[in-house]
C-alpha cells in the first residue's frame, strides 16, 4: 500500500467512475485500474464493486475510504505546515457550510480567502450539520459550521451566532397576524401545535432542538410534511401548504425574505446556536487557523438583523 494507491482509490470513490477519475488525475485508465487492483490484492479484500453505471463502495472500501480520507489529508498538513514556515499559507483547506448560511457566505468567503491566500486552494462543501459533524470527525473536512452540535469528543466547537427560532408563513397571510416591520407579534410556543408545520427530517439540528422542546412543554406538533431542503420548504410555504420554523438567517439566504413573515417564538424562546467546529484530534495548520479567523469574520459581518440574531463575543 502507498500514498499514490490511496489517492487513486479516494478518486475513484468519490466520481464514482474510473474513467471520470483517471480525467482528474490525468493518468491512463489502465494504470489507475492496476494501482487500485494491486491495492485489493495487497489487502486480501474487494473495495469497490462494478456495476453498469460506474463502481460503489463494498463494505471494506468504506472502511478503507474513511481511513484514506484522513491519511492523505495528514500528509497535506504536514506539507501544508512546513510550507508555512517559509512563507505565506500555501496548501488545501476544505470547509463545511450548512445550506442556511451557505449561500450568503459562500461568493465573500471566497473572495476574501484568494485575496488573503493567494497561495492556497480553497474548497467548500454543503451539508446538514450532522453530516458535517461526522465529516470533520473523519478527516473529510478541515473546519465546519455547525448548528447545535451534540457532544461529540472527535470535535471541538466554539460558538459564533445565535440565531432566534420563529414561525415562518406568507407575508400575505401574515402568519395569523400583522407582519408590518417593527408591529410582528411573538407566537407562544403552545400555540405552534395550531399550524400545520414543514419541517426537516428528524436528524436536522433544527428538528431536534424543536421537538425536544415540544416534548418537554407536552406538546404534540402537526407535522404535515417532513423536507430536507430549507429552500424546498420557503417555496412549500410560500406556496400556502404550510409553515415554517426557521430563522432570519435562513429567510435571508432565500433571496426574497420580504415574501415571508417571521414570529419569534416565545415562552419559551428558541434559539438555535452556529459553531465553528474543527477535529479535536488534528493539530490546526496556520493556513487553518487563519481561515478560521476570516470565517468567524465572515459570520460577524454578515448579521443585519440585531433583533433575530445575536454576534456572539470572540
Amino acid at each position: 500500500m502507498n500514498l499514490k494507491q490511496l489517492e487513486y482509490f479516494v478518486s475513484v470513490a468519490e466520481l464514482g467512475s474510473f474513467s471520470k477519475a483517471a480525467l482528474v488525475l490525468n493518468v491512463a485508465q489502465p494504470a489507475l485500474s492496476r494501482q487500485v487492483r494491486l491495492l485489493e490484492t495487497d489487502l486480501h479484500a474487494n473495495l469497490l464493486t462494478r456495476n453498469g453505471r460506474g463502481v460503489v463502495l463494498t463494505e471494506a472500501g468504506k472502511r478503507l475510504f474513511d481511513h484514506s480520507v484522513g491519511i492523505l489529508q495528514l500528509v497535506a498538513r504536514a506539507t501544508e505546515d512546513i510550507d508555512a514556515t517559509r512563507d505565506e499559507p500555501t496548501g488545501r483547506i476544505v470547509i463545511g457550510l450548512p445550506p442556511s448560511i451557505g449561500r450568503r457566505l459562500t461568493l465573500p468567503l471566497v473572495e476574501d480567502f484568494r485575496r488573503n491566500f493567494p497561495k492556497a486552494r480553497l474548497a467548500i462543501v454543503e451539508g446538514l450539520s450532522t453530516h458535517l459533524t461526522e465529516w470533520i470527525a473523519t478527516g473529510r473536512i478541515d473546519i465546519g459550521l455547525i448548528h447545535n452540535p451534540e457532544p461529540n469528543p472527535a470535535i471541538e466547537v466554539t460558538p459564533v451566532l445565535d440565531e432566534v427560532l420563529g414561525l415562518v408563513g406568507p407575508a400575505e397571510r401574515k402568519a395569523g397576524k400583522p407582519c408590518k416591520p417593527g408591529k410582528v407579534s411573538p407566537l407562544p410556543l403552545a400555540e405552534l401545535v395550531n399550524f400545520p408545520l414543514i419541517l426537516p427530517e428528524r436528524t436536522h439540528a433544527m428538528r431536534k432542538l424543536l421537538e425536544t422542546q415540544a416534548a418537554f412543554a407536552d406538546l404534540k406538533l402537526d407535522v404535515t410534511l417532513e423536507v430536507s431542503s430549507v429552500q424546498s420548504i420557503l417555496d412549500l410555504v410560500a406556496a400556502g401548504h404550510g409553515y415554517a420554523v426557521l430563522s432570519q438567517t435562513a429567510l435571508a439566504a432565500s433571496g426574497r425574505p420580504e415574501a415571508f413573515c417571521l414570529r419569534p417564538l416565545v415562552k419559551p424562546s428558541l434559539t438555535s446556536t452556529l459553531f465553528l467546529a474543527v477535529s479535536a484530534h488534528k493539530p490546526a495548520t496556520p493556513l487553518g487557523r487563519r481561515a478560521m479567523r476570516l470565517l468567524q469574520d465572515l459570520v460577524a459581518t454578515s448579521v443585519e438583523d440585531g433583533s433575530a440574531i445575536t454576534k456572539r463575543d470572540s
